[in-house]
């Protein structure tokens, strides 16, 4: 089955590019090669993983040529990371614009809205969660280094505005971190295994056992 991603939530398709002589400048003409490159990468590898993605078959899907492949990035990898870079860049977006602006109670209710702004995120393109939640772990170190880093960044969004309110109590990054960690894994598995449940059924429930856990693990100060 031919995996396609949802228009406009992580990637938007370019329109084709005129045939023959045309006034697009160089610069317009590779940007829209990119971004036509990383949607071939990312369906490509939500069909069949890391290792199902290879130049040619990334520029045959783009309807390039591989030597435009190469005019945009110098090797596979290059692109698989400038789609991931898109990817983590959205969620931190999407996470971002649910905060509440002023001072609010970090109860349940309030995480269930931003776990939700999260997942809801992945849900609306299950193409592109799945090639970035569930296959880019495969690809190694790299992959690694920048998945924490994303999560760590999501962790201290998250305490900074709950502690912006002075009555909201303190806890440790590691609580947070903690907490990202275990909704980025659950979600992971409901999009890994669709059977068992819908990435969107974590919401409420998970704004219970993390107001919880963070409430547990104040640390004093």
């Amino acid at each position: 089955m031919t995996s396609r991603i949802t228009e406009g939530v992580f990637f938007s398709a370019p329109a084709d590019l005129p045939r023959g002589r045309h006034e697009l400048s160089r610069d317009k003409v590779l940007s829209a090669q990119r971004e036509r490159l990383m949607i071939a990468t990312t369906e490509l590898m939500a069909e069949s993983g890391y290792q199902g993605v290879a130049v040619r078959r990334i520029a045959k899907r783009a309807k390039v040529s591989p030597a435009a492949f190469y005019e945009c990035f110098p090797d596979k990898d290059a692109c698989v990371f400038a789609a991931y870079g898109r990817f983590i860049e959205v969620l931190l977006n999407r996470i971002r614009d649910v905060l509440p602006t002023a001072s609010f109670t970090w109860d349940h209710r309030t995480i269930a809205v931003v776990v939700d702004g999260y997942l809801s995120a992945l849900n609306a393109d299950p193409v592109v969660a799945r090639a970035f939640q569930v296959e880019m772990d495969t690809v190694g170190r790299r992959a690694r280094v920048q998945r924490r880093a994303a999560l760590v960044g999501m962790a201290q969004a998250l305490k900074s505005e709950r502690e912006r309110s002075p009555g909201n109590p303190r806890a440790p990054l590691s609580a947070y971190v903690g907490a990202v960690y275990a909704i980025r894994q659950l979600a992971s598995d409901a999009l890994d295994e669709p059977e068992e449940g819908s990435v969107t059924d974590l919401s409420a429930e998970a704004g219970v056992w993390i107001a919880a856990m963070l409430s547990s693990a104040q640390d004093g100060t």
